[in-house]
């Protein structure tokens, strides 16, 4: 065999490993138990500009993964105690399944996000940062 054809068919195994890759773990990530499509933007005035992406509701803490990347790590994570949610309003288009979408103004700490998603993913979010445990008084 030639080289070129050796690297040619060398290339077309490492995009295919990094494709399956990429599937395999938006599958995982979109199966779990708690997680929703939802799209992040860092400047609340511009989701529009939102990055496509998977929160999930882990112990204490919502996680969010981008959509398309390879990292096993959420490319954020928020802290149930400090999340709150700012307010909300309505996107004025729906999803892929025929549901109306929200934007969610987000606070953590100083940090202010929006995330874009259903109004089922809102409520369950409301629900969740509702029912956290309340932190013990100290006598």
């Amino acid at each position: 065999m030639e080289p070129g054809l050796l690297l040619v068919l060398g290339a077309l195994l490492v995009a295919l490993a990094l494709l399956f890759g990429m599937i395999s773990r938006q599958r995982r990530l979109t199966h779990r138990v708690g997680s929703f499509g939802c799209r992040y933007a860092a400047d609340p005035e511009t989701p529009l500009l939102a990055v496509p992406g998977v929160a999930g509701y882990g112990t204490g803490r919502l996680d969010w993964w981008r959509l398309v990347s390879l990292s096993a790590r959420p490319a954020h994570s928020w802290s149930r105690d400090r999340l709150k949610v700012v307010g909300s309003e309505s996107l004025g288009e729906v999803d892929d399944r025929g549901r109306p979408l929200l934007v969610v103004h987000c606070r953590h700490d100083t940090e202010e996000f929006a995330l874009t998603m259903t109004t089922q993913a809102y409520a369950g979010l409301v629900s969740w940062l509702e029912a956290r445990p309340r932190r013990a008084r100290a006598f």
